[in-house]
């Protein structure tokens, strides 16, 4: 690389460490170490090179020194540290170049059933070690790979990780970078891929030292949500975050990264960033994923740029509406009923191609030559648990046999699966939206929550916002922890037994553990209820659920059932009800048009 592309960060050898950042806002800058107590040993001028390039080999200095850089005198933090053990505020620590622990994880396909995860919160400990001894568990439940929300450090003690300032540093709280490489190598020796969510779209609000470094980092002429859109026309940027996938798959053994938020990140250069990061995953060995989590509905994210698969909410509202009649928000853009479900299977976005209704601003592109498995679809994931008012799940919204039901549904989709944790039992705990910021901006984010909601039914009252948990509160941090010991209740048993069964029938089932063709999936309605049907050969598989009031008669002949979502009479399918037929492909296909009719 140019001197006009460093690599930024510590990097220790056998003669010191070398010290590498970039800035042009800068005359000067020196790095000053620490001890432990955080009294500082000294400070050492690194060597001004072109192009706003400052970098010095420090003898002396090893893994585990603490430091931090000083820019024309004024202290700043390094924002491609490798380790921050005491936050983004304190001085970063010195890592060695690690490497994953054993060998990498060798799939032959993309994850087929991903389960999305929160370290923080997916144990009583909330920590790396304490996810680890949960793995059999997943592994035993039958999922193909855990996503792990973000890592980069971010303020605080608690969070969800989306305002990262520091990419290259797991976040301190969870565990050491050593702990993570074992809880990865953990995974893959119990056949479990792990993916990490990036953010490459915004830094944080608080501890971002970009600024301080150069303005060069930013764009003038896009803001986002965020702030100012980040500049990938600055090479020094493009290689922080090349540098940084490159970081998480070589020295850590991640086995793909799920991209938040692709919509807001703008780049035209001649080659898109994303278009780079898919041709840096393509060259891993074995190759990486990438999945994009993107508003716009475009199927030119897989054909073009490259990325594996796009999460895919239409699915995930079109059932929630069924389901619950919820219409406040973007809810509103979709009719509730088994119909809205089934034009998404069909299409794989409701708007593929079509203007979204409440603003007329989102207009997908026909999905039609994206393959099932390029679709990422769930009934909950964080965004849709976290980002409602109280955190709720699907199952505190709705009956469990209607859960049930949905979850047999989802289970059937020759798509990507995705489920968030403690899915699998219906959990008790929500998953709110917690931050530990400084009380300044600690103040904003909870006002700011607050109002998000004004606009919804439940809470255009301003009584009723103030019962919307303080996102600053430790209490709702702890509240959004997961109780493994109440899968033992009854309740939460009869949940997880399903799960179990269904994704067990999905990976050894002769029809539902194959690839499905787009034409392949045939979907029709019965009133209110979806038919399913899928085959290979002369076998074939029907799914029927009952998303109406009125029962739906099926023929005392029925073909051999192989999972229900309750325990009724099979041949009256109540509403909220599903069940899954196994027989010859003909046979099912004219019992799908018989009950068509």
């Amino acid at each position: 690389m140019s001197d006009v592309e460093p690599r930024l960060g510590a990097f220790p050898g056998d003669g010191g460490t070398l010290f590498c950042l970039w800035s042009t806002r800068a005359h000067e800058a020196s790095v000053r170490l620490y001890d432990e107590n955080g009294r500082a040993l000294r400070t050492e001028s690194l060597e001004r090179q072109q192009n706003g390039v400052f970098c010095r080999l420090v003898p002396g200095v090893g893994p585990g020194a603490l430091y931090k850089y000083l820019l024309d005198g004024d202290e700043v933090g390094d924002p491609a540290a490798r380790f921050l053990p005491q936050g983004v505020f304190g001085p970063a620590r010195v890592e060695a170049t690690g490497e994953p622990f054993g060998p990498p994880f060798q799939h032959e396909r993309f994850p087929d059933v991903i389960y999305e995860l929160h370290v923080g919160t997916f144990t009583a400990e909330g920590t790396y070690r304490a996810a680890l001894a949960r793995l059999p568990e997943l592994a035993e439940l039958g999922v193909d790979a855990i996503e792990l929300m973000p890592l980069a450090a971010f303020p605080g003690q608690r969070g969800w990780g989306y305002d990262g300032v520091a990419h290259y540093a797991p976040f301190a709280p969870y565990g050491t970078p050593a702990e993570l490489r074992e809880l990865i190598a953990r995974a893959h020796e119990l056949g479990l891929g792990v993916l990490l969510d990036v953010v490459y779209n915004h830094f944080g609000p608080a501890g971002n030292w970009l600024p301080r470094y150069a303005d060069e980092f930013f764009r003038t002429d896009v803001q986002t949500p965020w702030g100012p859109a980040l500049n990938y026309k600055n090479p020094v940027l493009r290689r922080y975050v090349l540098d940084n996938a490159r970081y998480w798959f070589e020295e850590f053994g991640f086995d793909g990264l799920r991209l938040d938020a692709t919509h807001a990140i703008f780049d035209d250069s001649p080659r898109h960033i994303l278009e780079e990061l898919s041709a840096l995953a393509a060259e891993q060995r074995p190759r990486r994923f990438l999945i994009a989590e993107d508003e716009r509905n475009q199927a030119s994210l897989v054909k073009r740029t490259g990325l594996d698969a796009i999460w895919a909410d239409d699915f995930h509202h079109a059932l929630r509406v069924t389901l619950t009649g919820e219409s406040d928000g973007y809810y509103a853009a979709y009719p509730p009923g088994a119909a809205t479900i089934a034009d998404t299977l069909r299409r794989g976005w409701h708007y593929d191609g079509r203007v979204y209704p409440p603003s007329g601003e989102l207009r997908g592109t026909p999905a039609h030559e994206l393959e099932f498995r390029n679709f990422v679809y769930c009934i909950q994931n964080h965004d849709q648990i976290g980002n409602r008012a109280l955190g709720t799940r699907l199952n505190h919204e709705v009956s469990l046999d209607a859960y049930c039901a949905a979850s047999v549904l989802f289970a059937f989709l020759p798509t990507t699966l995705l489920l968030f944790m403690g899915q699998e039992w219906a959990a008790s705990a929500p998953f709110l939206f917690f931050t530990d910021h400084d009380p300044e901006l600690g103040e904003l984010i909870r006002r700011g929550r607050r109002e998000e909601f004004k606009h919804f039914a439940a809470f255009s009252s301003q009584k009723a916002r103030e019962q919307i948990p303080d996102p600053q509160a430790v209490q709702t941090f702890e509240q959004s922890r997961l109780d493994w010991n109440e899968r033992r209740a009854p309740r939460c048993q009869r949940v997880l037994d399903l799960y179990r069964d269904l994704f067990a029938l999905r990976k050894r089932d002769a029809v539902l553990s194959r690839p499905c063709a787009r034409d392949e999936l045939e979907v029709e309605l019965a009133g209110e209820s979806l038919l399913l049907g899928r085959g290979h050969g002369a076998e074939g598989r029907l799914l029927i659920i009952n998303f109406g009031e009125r029962v739906l008669r099926l023929p005392d002949d029925l073909p051999r059932v192989v999972v229900k979502s309750a325990a009724p009479d099979v041949t009256a399918l109540a509403k909220y009800a599903a069940l899954v037929l196994a027989g010859p492909r003909e046979a099912l296909s004219a019992l799908t048009a018989r009950l068509a009719s």
